[in-house]
């Protein structure tokens, strides 16, 4: 069969459901072997936006988000796509075009070594040079894209082995089991856990898989240990469950930090150290257990004295059968510090103010979904205060990216979020310096038929970086901007566009978007001015009083 036909066959046998992606000339075979598949194509404005929405699918399913562009400036757009994909553990696979490579005609026209240029972004990167190489080429593509520790797969099909003529037939996944960590790693980390007076659970990103999360749930159950989450560990455990302590938004100094400096022995679930240091390790202060797939990659602040290495949540498990609760556990000062967090963080949420406060935009939003709903974030200075402030009950019911932190991923991220869970409201908290990045994905959006709402946080700045430039004592420079008006631009596109005067109409416009069909873009003004009297100096000055 045509070697485009049988990597089609490959794809529909890795449960491809999506495509997304811009085809140019070189990948014209490909699009017409998937004309007559089960693989819908979708295509978007730019192929940035399709590659993140690639990864959102990887990183909701477990599955293989796969994204499809041209050669050259096709495949050049993908960088960013890949590079989040990568730092962010999210399995995806690119297919990218590429120049006859057996007899060319136009010299070096478009043509830039794309698997070379990949190879730094990714697990996996190769260009097929022959049909009868697909089948094994695909499956090994999405081996290493879906195995621990997901991340990005790249493939390049040249136009002519697009056309050629090859046999073969796709290769089944293997059965897999990962290896299980020794008795002696568990008896250890078990002894440290029982022998402390105030053990700590911390849940990082690597924590969040079904199986894991189902076995800390149980685990949490049976000991009762308090814990804490990095912030792409969120949802995991339950944050209204009253062991919970926070989550590590802020670098230090928080309430959640100080009740890492009350612990003497903490139990790392997941550590990823793409995510920014969840606490700072100091010598002999106290044990920290590492639980992963993967040994601990030691820096300067992070160095566990115990290793629990293999599968997670088999490990988690294990410690479930082994520990019991202590008697001379004590955890009196860890409930005192949390007492104190929470009325720290019920503090603003009926703030009247408007343009609205971070804290009162986040009681309306977390009002106006249900538990099992989908809250996507961009990048900007509100993730600090979502991460810090918005309770998840769920695993991925929040998704915001601490790892390559890229702007202009909230919109497409929503989307996928939409395709792949189309029974659950979805909704887009987006700064206007990262939608205007990839704001032409709302065309996209309108032509999926999606129901989805937008709130576009207006402060006409890149706020994060006016922040830090006002924190560290420059002057305002260089940070303001201008914008257009979101309303229009969202009627300009099909989509409904609203620009609320008041939080109470904000809320209202909120509760109509729910049960109104279609795409809405709501332009609220944010107001930032308690970013550094909350997020510095009022919480180091409260936090250092415990």
């Amino acid at each position: 069969m045509k070697a485009s036909d049988l990597l089609v066959q490959a794809l529909v046998a890795e449960g491809v459901e999506y495509i997304f992606g811009i085809p140019g000339e070189e990948n014209l075979d490909l699009l017409e072997s998937l004309r007559d598949s089960p693989i819908r194509l979708v295509l978007t404005r730019h192929e940035q936006a399709a590659g993140f929405m690639a990864a959102t699918y990887g990183r909701l399913t477990g599955k293989a988000g796969v994204c499809l562009a041209t050669l050259g400036p096709g495949a050049t757009n993908l960088v960013t796509a890949a590079a989040f994909a990568q730092l962010g553990a999210m399995p995806m696979v690119m297919i990218t075009g590429q120049k006859p490579i057996k007899s060319g005609k136009q010299g070096h026209f478009q043509i830039i070594d794309v698997v070379d240029m990949m190879r730094p972004l990714t697990k996996y990167t190769r260009q097929i040079v022959a049909a009868d190489r697909i089948p094994s080429r695909v499956r090994e593509a999405f081996r290493r894209a879906q195995e621990e520790r997901p991340g990005a797969c790249h493939l390049e099909l040249p136009e002519d082995i697009a056309r050629e003529e090859g046999s073969g037939a796709p290769i089944p996944a293997s059965q897999v089991r990962r290896p299980l960590a020794d008795d002696t790693s568990i008896r250890l980390a078990c002894e440290a856990i029982q022998a402390a007076r105030q053990p700590l659970l911390m849940v990082g990103a690597g924590a969040n898989r079904n199986t894991t999360t189902r076995m800390l749930r149980e685990l949490v159950a049976h000991t009762r240990l308090p814990f804490f989450t990095t912030q792409m560990g969120k949802g995991v455990l339950d944050e209204t469950d009253p062991l919970w302590v926070g989550n590590a938004a802020l670098s230090d100094g928080d309430f959640v930090h100080r009740a890492i400096d009350a612990a003497d022995c903490i139990i790392n679930v997941g550590h990823d150290v793409i995510e920014k240091p969840p606490f700072f390790m100091r010598e002999g202060r106290r044990t920290v257990i590492h639980i992963n797939y993967f040994s601990a990659e030691v820096d300067t602040v992070y160095f566990p004295q115990i290793e629990v290495v293999g599968d997670v949540a088999h490990s988690v498990w294990r410690l479930t059968q082994a520990l019991s609760p202590q008697a001379h556990w004590d955890f009196t000062r860890l409930d005192c510090i949390r007492e104190h967090l929470l009325s720290h963080l019920a503090q603003h949420a009926d703030d009247p103010r408007f343009p609205i406060h971070p804290v009162r935009l986040i009681a309306e939003v977390a009002g106006g979904v249900n538990e099992h709903d989908i809250v996507c974030l961009d990048n900007g200075m509100y993730k600090l205060w979502f991460a810090r402030y918005y309770r998840c009950r769920y695993p991925n019911t929040l998704l915001l990216d601490n790892a390559l932190a890229t702007m202009g991923a909230g919109l497409p991220g929503a989307m996928a979020a939409k395709l792949v869970h189309p029974e659950r409201r979805v909704l887009a908290v987006v700064g206007d310096g990262g939608f205007m990045m990839n704001s032409q994905e709302l065309e996209t959006a309108v032509r999926l038929g999606l129901d989805l709402t937008v709130v576009v946080l207006r402060d006409n700045a890149y706020g994060m970086i006016k922040w830090k430039q006002a924190e560290m004592g420059f002057a305002n420079f260089g940070m303001d901007t201008g914008n257009p008006d979101f309303v229009a631009y969202a009627q300009a596109y099909g989509a409904h566009g609203y620009q609320p005067d008041s939080v109470a109409q904000f809320a209202e416009m909120l509760e109509r978007t729910a049960r109104t069909p279609g795409v809405h873009v709501i332009d609220l003004a944010i107001d930032y001015s308690d970013n550094d009297r909350i997020l510095n100096r009022e919480i180091q000055a409260l936090s250092a009083e415990l």
